[in-house]
Formats: C-alpha cells, sequence, structure tokens
C-alpha cells in the first residue's frame, strides 16, 4: 500500500463542513465515490476525468497520469460497489457474496501499475497506466487488506449516521470513528451536553 506524506481524502459532511479522513487502505478510499441502493445519490466517478481526480486524491503516490475510457468508469463503479457490498458483509462477520467477490477477484487478475525508477531517481508509474491498470491496483490491495493482518480490523464508524468504513492501523486498536475531527468530535459535545443537562 502506498502512503504518502498527507493520508486521507478531504470530505464534506451534511452540514457543509470539511474533515479529513483516512481510511488506512487504497481500496476503502474508493468507497466515499457512491455506492449501491442509498449511496447511489452521492455519486462523483461519472466521466474519465472523475476517476483521475479520485486517483490524484488517494494515496497513490505520485499521482499517476491516466488514460481512462468511459467504459472504464463503468468498471471502477462496479469494483466500488462490489467492495462495498463485501467490506461490509465482512464488518458483520457475514459470508462474502460470491458475485461481488468475482468481481474483484477479476479486476485484481489485470495487471496494476507499474512502479518505475526515473533517472535522477524519482518514484514514477511505468508506461501509460490506464484505469484498468488503477482498478487492478485497487482490487488486489482490497485481496492483501482482506486476507491479510488487518482484515479483523474493518470497521464502521461508530456514529449512528455514518456509514464510512475504514481499516483501523492504529498499534492499540482502538479507532471508533471515521475522524476525530468530525464524527470523534461530535460525539465529544453530544457527551458533554449530555453530562451538563444531567446535572442541571
Amino acid at each position: 500500500m502506498d502512503s504518502p506524506a498527507t493520508k486521507g481524502l478531504t470530505l464534506r459532511s451534511h452540514t457543509g463542513a470539511t474533515y479529513r479522513f483516512d481510511p488506512g487502505a487504497l481500496c476503502l478510499e474508493l468507497l466515499p465515490t457512491g455506492g449501491p441502493g442509498p449511496y447511489r445519490r452521492f455519486e462523483v466517478l461519472h466521466e474519465p476525468a472523475d476517476l483521475a481526480a479520485w486517483a490524484d486524491r488517494s494515496r497513490l503516490t505520485p499521482t499517476p497520469g491516466l488514460d481512462i475510457s468511459q467504459a472504464e468508469v463503468t468498471d471502477a463503479r462496479r469494483l466500488r460497489d462490489a467492495l462495498f457490498h463485501v467490506v461490509i458483509a465482512h464488518t458483520r462477520g457475514e459470508p462474502h457474496p460470491p458475485g461481488d467477490l468475482e468481481t474483484i477477484n477479476e479486476a485484481a487478475a489485470c495487471p496494476p501499475l507499474a512502479p518505475a525508477i526515473t533517472p535522477t531517481g524519482e518514484r514514477q508509474w511505468a508506461g501509460t497506466p490506464t484505469g484498468t491498470h488503477l482498478l487492478a491496483t485497487v482490487a488486489r490491495d482490497a485481496v492483501e487488506l482482506l486476507t491479510g493482518p488487518f482484515a479483523r480490523r474493518i470497521r464502521t464508524c461508530a456514529a449512528e449516521d455514518c456509514q464510512l468504513v475504514y481499516v483501523d492501523t492504529s498499534r492499540p486498536g482502538r479507532r471508533r470513528w471515521c475522524s476525530m475531527e468530525h464524527c470523534g468530535n461530535l460525539h465529544k459535545v453530544r457527551s458533554l451536553r449530555a453530562r451538563h443537562s444531567e446535572e442541571g
């Protein structure tokens, strides 16, 4: 998994406030772009430029210069939805949906982004990366996460009104919130108000 100096996505809450959300894995960074069912209204992957913009915000370093087709945008939404179903089932201790696993495995079987070193010693991506290379990299990250040592630490934010999924990579393994500056802070504020109300 690639890790830039500043991890996490900048998300906007329903109140308009922005906050940082680090899901801890590349594959989980794809989930906030929309999703199946009721999450379809949050869809942001419509055009090749949208998928390229997501790659730019992701933890991939450096940002790959991608050649993305419209069909690959459709593939990205399909992979994202499959990841969503599998990860949610995983957090609930339920069997992984076979059809969605097949979608992930098919994407993972394609060639991923290939890292290379420039003559000046900098990191780059070899060749002309496509959307398929990007999705293969995301799918392989999902396989690594779901079968690796942090598989038991994939969680949904503890806030009742938040569905963001993350992997707790902290040493103690006690992370409860998608973001301390958002849901964690709201919980603190509510708890403080409740205590003041009880004291009053």
